[in-house]
């Protein structure tokens, strides 16, 4: 028999992602921490472990690049073990594993069970037995697809966790901000209160990549059109693509790429008038900063799309020869996204840039999905 609600004080939440999935799951941690009064500790990534001081709902974090997610290291056998012995020590009363509709909960399932965790919450298609004492069955993709923050919020309901609060948050300091600002002022000459664009050209994975040539387009368009200078963000392995966009692009265009911190770089955008990304954690801090954002989304995960931000959803269809090998990913693929949709132009970034930019920034903001699914009997649903 599992342990009272009230007893709930010490929670392990695993999510062993990357940084924007990290970002997803904390409104969902957020209903644990206020229902609970409890200390959360998340299990994830290197890369999600970078954006996870900035979270509020995390008090402390393990870090293991488990082998069952995909990673630039994955760790051996031995690296598992220690794992087990590092929860084991943190001797939580519950945990809880969010994950995609994609992925199985039962390895790190199997790794809560060894180490002894009492309460074991997750989704599960198959059956856990006794791998895990909370099973919600999984229904995704094939009855419905929900936002991964409706997903993840819906599964700690299961336990009684809730929050009025479903907006994603992070937090950056007044000194941090300072350094940014400097930063900012001696890269590119743009000064504290003067309005900037953003523009994160670099991707996780390559079926994600939108042509450097458009984006040199889409920018020089983009500083034309709004007489905003457009800075371009991302990490020194960016830098490379940011100054050939920069070559290309001229006047108006500055690279940041490798110059700032996870925390400058969450302030760079929180400062921003509009952030152009494509579809990774780019998205979800702009969002969690409540910076409007305009993402070229390829469609791959139809559930991340931006969350409670002013936003526009620019689609296009992932290569055939790069597309997911996973069954229910394909699944998804052959139901929802079988018409060829082409790549968004500069001339339609530079417009929903304009659009978006021309709107009220104050007022209550809808929840953005792009598809919903409907019913088995007629499939899926475009919405926009």
């Amino acid at each position: 028999m599992s342990q009272p609600r009230s007893q709930y004080k010490n929670i392990l939440c695993v999510r062993a992602d990357n940084m924007g999935d990290v970002l997803m799951s904390a409104p969902a941690m957020r209903a644990l921490k206020q229902t609970f009064q409890c200390r959360i500790t998340l299990l994830t990534s290197k890369m999600g472990a970078l954006i996870a001081p900035f979270v509020p709902e995390v008090d402390d974090t393990l870090v293991c690049d488990i082998p069952w997610v995909k990673a630039v290291e994955a760790q051996d056998g031995k690296a598992a073990l220690q794992l087990v012995q590092q929860i084991q020590a943190g001797k939580f009363d519950c945990a809880v594993i969010f994950n995609v509709y994609s992925q199985s909960a039962l390895p790190a399932a199997t790794l809560l069970y060894m180490a002894g965790v009492p309460v074991r919450l997750a989704y599960s298609r198959e059956n856990p037995y006794g791998l895990l004492t909370h099973w919600v069955p999984d229904q995704e993709p094939y009855q419905l697809i929900r936002h991964q923050v409706e997903r993840d919020l819906a599964l700690v309901a299961y336990i009684g966790a809730a929050t009025r609060d479903e907006k994603l948050a992070i937090t950056y300091s007044k000194e941090c901000l300072l350094r940014t600002q400097q930063k900012v002022l001696k890269k590119t000459g743009v000064g504290p209160g003067n309005r900037y664009l953003v523009i994160h050209p670099g991707v996780s994975e390559l079926k994600r990549e939108y042509p450097a040539d458009k984006w040199a387009t889409a920018v020089a368009g983009l500083h034309n059109a709004t007489g905003l200078p457009v800075l371009i963000s991302g990490s020194v392995a960016d830098s490379p693509l940011a100054e050939k966009i920069i070559a290309e692009a001229g006047v108006g265009c500055y690279s940041l790429a490798g110059h700032l911190t996870i925390e400058e770089w969450i302030a760079l955008i929180a400062g921003a008038a509009l952030v152009v990304s494509v579809n990774t954690a780019t998205v979800h801090v702009a969002a969690a900063v409540q910076t409007p954002v305009v993402v070229l989304y390829a469609l791959t995960n139809p559930q991340h799309t931006p969350w409670l931000v002013q936003n526009t959803i620019l689609p296009y269809s992932v290569k055939k020869d790069m597309k997911s090998r996973n069954e229910v990913i394909r699944y998804v693929d052959e139901e929802m996204f079988a018409e060829e949709v082409p790549l968004p132009t500069p001339d339609k970034i530079i417009t929903a840039v304009q659009a978006l930019l021309r709107q009220p920034t104050s007022g209550t903001v809808s929840r953005s999905i792009l598809f919903r699914y409907t019913a088995p009997a007629t499939g899926f649903a475009r919405l926009n």
